[in-house]
């Protein structure tokens, strides 16, 4: 196996502090690859916080919001930018072409490796890792494809370093990752590996690692890991669909629009993201809509065991597709199935702004029967002028009245929409039709917000 040394061109500092004093993975924090230790032992949130704007949560690949907002600093490790990004890049790509057709037999080896000689991570992990097994492996890939691209790598990693709290993840937790990627990789790409190419993969996961750490620091300042929610309301609307109304354990901050993560007391470790139905409210109550996926642990535990009086955990509201209210512009909402939770909660935000602006909703469905929270959205139509809701279905018009047809085809039909800023929610496809259909119909890219694609389908396409 490739070894480095502290020779090889790594700033101590930039690799966060010196190699470990034990080489031979004695379980010191470091072992072979102490230098990914953090740099002065563990941070405090104290320690990591500084001034500067906040990167926010992942956001949406429509979304303008992180286009405009300004530029990230850089994290707290000042070796950060020492290196030549363009040529670890370059390194870092040739090593993830060459392990891509073998990357299940990499992933299994991390992770075999990881709980072999740190057995103490396990607890942090689900009980099964089925669906678990490639997410930690291919986020870290991915953040080792941005290493050149400084604000996209901040705001995905800092991100996921907020979102980690919620696991227990701590900064010791980071060493012992990283050398097991290093060890990974050093086994199966064989034939683009090398000490330069090590090197790379070094500074590559130091800068990963302590953009990680310091977001989770900051955030702690502000946020528990996780909030406490009891169920105060199970309606089952359709046999594989419940409405869930939570009283969380203190104020839950979110916008109208974003989605919360879920973990229920029959699958600890487990966690699912769900759309929220509702804006901000006075009593803080929170509402989802839940449905029942192919093997959806969480989503099955919701819709048919959960009952009045379980308590569940929620992580951190996420999200960017939320109301932009200095636009002067009507919202045109398409919500597929489930996905009219948020676009609920969009509405209930416009109604309680005070100030009155079109929004037209177009709610869609396979079959009209799958339409399962229509009459409350007729309801609201009855209610606002300013309100337009428009059911669809593909096979077939909804009792009542509506149209008929796929919803970004009759969307774009009802068009055009220059004059509207453009929000959806649904399954991956429908999100990526719906894109199409409407800047096809007028809308701006810029003014489409949705929840991440890449999110979308982390999340088991939709929010298991």
């Amino acid at each position: 196996m490739a070894t480095t040394s502290a020779d090889n061109g790594i700033p101590q500092s930039a690799a966060g502090g010196p190699p470990a004093a034990g080489r031979g993975g004695d379980g010191d924090g470091g072992g072979e690859w102490g230098w990914f230790a953090p740099a002065g032992g563990e941070r405090t949130a104290e320690q990591s916080a500084r001034p500067g704007p906040d990167v926010g949560s992942a956001g949406s690949a429509g979304s303008a919001e992180s286009a405009e907002s300004a530029e990230p600093a850089y994290p707290a490790n000042p070796g950060y930018g020492r290196f030549e990004p363009s040529r670890d890049a370059e390194l870092i790509r040739r090593t993830l072409e060459e392990i891509e057709p073998i990357s299940q037999a990499v992933t299994s080896y991390f992770y075999a490796l990881l709980f072999l000689q740190h057995p103490g991570l396990r607890e942090l992990f689900p009980a099964s890792m089925d669906s678990q097994r490639d997410r930690l492996f291919k986020a870290l890939l991915t953040a080792a494809k941005l290493v050149d691209e400084r604000r996209v790598l901040v705001e995905f990693l800092s991100h996921l370093g907020r979102g980690h709290r919620k696991y227990g993840t701590r900064p010791e937790h980071y060493p012992a990752v990283g050398e097991c990627l290093i060890a990974a990789l050093t086994r199966y790409a064989t034939r683009t590996w090398s000490a330069e190419t090590e090197a790379a993969w070094v500074r590559a996961y130091t800068a990963i690692s302590q953009i990680m750490i310091d977001a989770a620091a900051e955030d702690e300042r502000r946020a528990p890991a996780w909030w406490r929610a009891e169920v105060v309301a199970h309606e089952l609307r359709t046999p594989d669909i419940a409405v869930l109304t939570l009283r969380p354990d203190q104020p839950y901050p979110f916008r109208a629009g974003q989605y919360t993560s879920i973990e229920t007391p029959w699958w600890p470790k487990v966690w699912r993201h769900y759309s929220l139905a509702c804006a901000p409210r006075p009593d803080g109550l929170l509402v989802l809509h839940v449905k029942v996926v192919p093997a959806g642990w969480v989503s099955t535990a919701l819709v048919h065991r959960a009952r009045p009086g379980d308590v569940l955990r929620l992580g951190a509201a996420a999200g960017s597709m939320a109301v932009d209210h200095s636009s002067d512009a009507g919202l045109l909402c398409l919500g597929g199935g489930t996905g009219i939770a948020p676009v609920k909660a969009l509405v209930e935000e416009v109604a309680r702004g005070g100030r009155a602006r079109s929004v037209e909703v177009f709610y869609g469905a396979r079959a009209g029967r799958d339409l399962y929270d229509l009459e409350a959205m007729r309801e609201l139509d009855r209610r606002y002028p300013w309100l337009t809701v428009r059911p669809v279905a593909a096979e077939g018009p909804p009792d009542g009245g509506g149209l008929t047809g796929r919803l970004p085809d009759v969307v774009r039909e009802h068009g055009p929409w220059q004059g509207y800023d453009g929000y959806l929610s649904g399954p991956p496809g429908m999100v990526r039709s719906g894109v199409e259909a409407l800047v096809a119909a007028g809308v701006p890219a810029h003014r489409i917000r949705h929840d991440s694609l890449d999110a979308l389908g982390a999340a088991g396409a939709s929010r298991d």
